[in-house]
């Protein structure tokens, strides 16, 4: 009986630690600091795993389809991005309607080009939202006039919507919408 009572313990302990050590391992940054602190080549994974939960949403695709399409594992953004993500009775995941996850963005405001923190998917949306550039068509800047972009700060920043402003921006190679993550260059 004793025997079985140590190896109880025992396994207990080895399990304690094993959560331990992979605890230390790699986490979803929650602070600028914490993505400023991470080697190039993880801040570029972390912007994937926040691209994945973003294509899973807009585009309704799998865990796994948008996760290959990054070049991410699927069990790399559920661990990263668990919070984002919910779980069907099915087994499958799919991404929730919005999310808290870190995004550290480059946008474009009155003053120039600024790098911003943001912890809303809604607010990262807005500030992605500058997609004439692809398409030509600025009827989708009208819905972000006046608009602001709330940093993880609550500091308030305003979205550049003026159409000339922004094609010569373009045009000069300062703005390019595969851009806006601050990790892109």
């Amino acid at each position: 009986m004793k025997g079985k009572a140590k190896n109880r313990k025992t396994s207990k302990l080895r399990k304690r630690a094993a959560r331990r050590r992979g605890s230390a391992r790699e986490k979803a940054p929650t602070t600028t600091r914490q993505y400023f602190a991470l080697s190039p080549e993880k801040q570029e994974r972390w912007d994937a795993v926040a691209h994945v939960i973003s294509r899973m949403r807009s585009d309704r695709l799998s865990l796994s389809k948008a996760a290959a399409e990054f070049g991410l594992k699927p069990d790399l953004v559920k661990k990263l991005a668990r919070s984002a993500l919910r779980r069907q009775k099915s087994g499958k995941f799919v991404a929730k309607p919005t999310d808290r996850l870190l995004r550290v963005l480059s946008t474009l405001g009155p003053g120039g080009r600024t790098t911003i923190a943001v912890r809303d998917s809604r607010q990262a949306s807005r500030a992605g939202g500058q997609k004439f550039l692809q398409t030509g068509d600025d009827s989708a800047l009208l819905k972000f006039a006046k608009k602001r972009i709330v940093d993880v700060r609550r500091k308030r920043y305003p979205l550049l919507t003026d159409m000339k402003e922004l094609e010569r921006l373009a045009n000069a190679g300062v703005l390019r919408f595969e851009s806006m993550y601050a990790g892109a260059a």
